[in-house]
């Protein structure tokens, strides 16, 4: 779970941080943390293709077969991270500005954290290169480490350097993007040498010298496309989303990233789970056990939802007094302010959690074209009603949230329909 959710774990120790510095820097981070996940949700989606090629050459006994997969992964991966470091150091002034119009103290506090936070995307991609490999040969143990020593590292350097403490200098909202890329360096090297002393990963000739192969390339991307476009589309209507909410004002935009950063905890679970569905059931068709497809979706589905839960019916009903301890002040109100969309935050995390583990679980059959047309008919109906409410109606804040079950309510229809029927039974590769 906390594998699957490194960036998430940075962004609210990012956001909390944040929250005590200052509420512009707060909601700047409510838009500019999204562009990063969004961003790095790519790199962690392209990663997808090569993971579920993994598990399914272990679901057939293929072992030796795992490395060269794995090194295709590694160098597409490289090459994606340079031209991703591109566009945020020289494009990312032109794009903010088409979100952040009205706000002009946010958007120069956004471009002032990507301008640091830029440097992790090599880390960030190589990362996740890694962790498909050991999630795809259900070996995750290293990646519940690494994923806690980089929650660690990166909320002591983010208290340092946003308030300048043992020396550094107080660079606000800029420490933190240059703390966040830092400790994703040192847990990317404490992850590789671990890799290297790893006696067990000899069976997969990790170690051999890696070569371009196009051809493969082209049949991880064919997979993986589909799940890059669904993740950018899908993070990146949080872009959407933030802009939309920016035409309210800057409260609004506050109220909505404390909802957004309590949203991240809370979905440690959720994308854990999602992760492991793809493995579990790229395993399952390797082993050519095809009628267990369904039943092992919505039992993780299931599980997900009560872990999820259990962590958030307490925290989501009495707020102030759990919230406390990460964003206590003396004034209250924001949290005051955003009880009632934590309210509506149990019911989205109900069809979240089913959604989410629905999609990743289709994705490991291979349809992962399936997917990316049913995701763009969802999101449609969602910005669509998105771009209705903040701009012809007086609605409220709580009816922009409100997107997120009319996003996901057609999603799950639509892929346990498909999931019913035999048509990813043909799915090779």
């Amino acid at each position: 779970m906390l594998g699957s959710a490194a960036q998430n774990v940075i962004a609210l120790s990012d956001a909390v941080l944040l929250y005590h510095k200052g509420e512009v820097e707060f909601a700047a981070m409510g838009f500019v943390g999204v562009f990063y996940i969004t961003i790095a949700a790519i790199g962690f989606a392209f990663s997808r293709g090569g993971q579920i090629m993994i598990a399914r050459r272990m679901g057939e006994g293929k072992q030796d077969a795992v490395g060269h997969t794995f090194h295709t992964m590694l160098l597409f991966e490289g090459m994606l991270a340079l031209m991703m470091w591109a566009f945020m150091r020289f494009g990312s002034a032109w794009f903010f500005q088409f979100f952040l119009e009205h706000s002009p103290k946010v958007y120069e506090k956004s471009l002032e954290y990507i301008h640091y936070r830029s440097y992790g995307v090599f880390f960030s991609y190589g990362g996740v290169a890694l962790i498909a490999l050991y999630t795809g040969i259900a070996r995750p143990g290293i990646i519940l480490v690494s994923t806690l020593l980089l929650a660690v590292v990166n909320l002591l350097l983010n208290f340092m350097l946003i308030f300048g403490k043992f020396g550094l200098p107080e660079m606000g909202i800029g420490g933190s993007g240059l703390a966040s890329s830092i400790a994703e360096g040192i847990t990317f090297v404490v992850f590789l040498i671990y890799m290297i002393f790893d006696k067990k990963n000899r069976d997969q000739h990790i170690f051999k010298v890696p070569r371009l192969d196009w051809p493969m390339t082209k049949q991880q991307l064919r997979i993986a496309l589909p799940v890059v476009a669904q993740a950018a589309v899908g993070q990146g209507s949080w872009v959407f989303f933030f802009g939309m909410v920016e035409n309210l004002g800057e409260r609004a935009l506050a109220i909505s990233n404390l909802a957004r950063t309590v949203y991240l905890l809370l979905s440690i679970p959720l994308w854990g789970f999602s992760t492991g569905v793809n493995t579990l059931i790229s395993n399952l068709i390797g082993q050519k056990r095809h009628a267990e497809v369904l039943g092992a979706a919505w039992k993780t589905g299931k599980l997900c939802w009560f872990v999820t839960m259990i962590l958030a019916v307490p925290i989501l009903v009495f707020p102030e007094e759990l919230l406390y301890p990460l964003l206590g002040k003396d004034d209250m109100s924001l949290i005051t302010e955003t009880q009632p969309i934590f309210f509506f935050l149990l019911c989205l995390l109900s069809f979240a959690t089913f959604g989410v583990v629905f999609m990743n679980a289709l994705s490991g059959t291979g349809a992962t074209w399936f997917g990316l047309k049913l995701q763009a008919l969802c999101i449609t109906l969602y910005l669509g009603y998105i771009y209705w409410v903040t701009n012809f109606t007086q609605l409220g804040l709580i009816w922009v949230w409100a997107a997120e079950v009319l996003y996901w309510i057609p999603m799950i229809t639509l892929v346990l329909v498909y999931l019913r029927s035999e048509k990813w039974h043909l799915m090779r590769f």
